[in-house]
């Protein structure tokens, strides 16, 4: 099953690192006009010089303004994924505000205030488009000292759901992927270099292993190309059989 881009604009935030950057790569090498929009310029010199053909969006969007300046100077956008994420570990009686507005900003926030925009874009068009949030298990399962987290997945798989009831009847569909413990380096460092911490969250996926980054990115692409066509409002888990146990 070949997944094609072509003649299609894309935006991918938290495209410097991780999935992001994956994702990003691969759409461009299936046909679209990549937008990779990150906060640090350092990495997207270097995703540039791996694809020159990629346009880089630096932006910090924990500020909505610089946000909203950085969404709209990309024009049109016919399919977007809002990967960008932050987390915050702290046991629930420690979580401070600081640290819970922080994540709810980027998470929550940065999300609506991007796919606001470039939603109204599509529905001006009228040609719609597809959305694809980058969520966690983390929304459906609780885990120790991430409250800030946890909370914003939920509330980030709820809004999706909202945003494809709204946007459905203007043809935009809008979906999540919702995966368990990812092997970027940042997974890797956290989870891969710790048995004792990692033991107990493998004894529960029946496959055995983590979610590779690729295997995130080839779901991204399916829920956001024509194969998933009759697919909207879902959240769809990449976990190994997690929510089976």
């Amino acid at each position: 099953m070949e997944i094609r881009f072509d003649g299609k604009k894309a935006l991918v935030t938290g495209a410097g690192k991780g999935i992001g950057r994956d994702v990003a790569k691969t759409m461009y090498k299936c046909g679209a006009e990549v937008f990779a929009l990150s906060r640090t310029q350092e990495d997207l010199d270097s995703l540039v010089q791996e694809c020159p053909g990629i346009h880089p969006v630096q932006c910090d969007l924990a500020d909505p303004e610089a946000t909203k300046s950085a969404v709209e100077s990309v024009g049109p956008i016919d399919l977007l994924v809002n990967n960008a994420g932050v987390t915050s570990l702290q046991p629930f009686l420690e979580v401070t505000l600081d640290a819970f507005e922080k994540v709810m900003n980027i998470n929550v926030r940065a999300v609506m205030q991007v796919s606001q925009i470039v939603a109204k874009g599509m529905v001006e068009r009228g040609t719609g488009g597809s959305i694809v949030n980058v969520s966690s298990l983390a929304s459906k399962s609780a885990l120790k000292e991430h409250t800030s987290y946890c909370t914003s997945k939920g509330a980030l798989d709820i809004m999706s759901k909202v945003m494809a009831l709204e946007l459905g009847p203007h043809k935009i569909r809008v979906n999540t992927v919702n995966p368990t413990v990812v092997m970027t380096d940042m997974g890797q460092k956290v989870w891969g270099s710790d048995p004792a911490k990692s033991g107990p969250m493998l004894a529960r996926i029946p496959l055995g292993k983590f979610v590779e980054v690729e295997d995130v990115v080839h779901a991204i692409l399916f829920l956001l190309s024509d194969k998933a066509a009759m697919m909207t409002g879902t959240n769809l888990p990449v976990e190994g059989g997690f929510s089976a146990t």
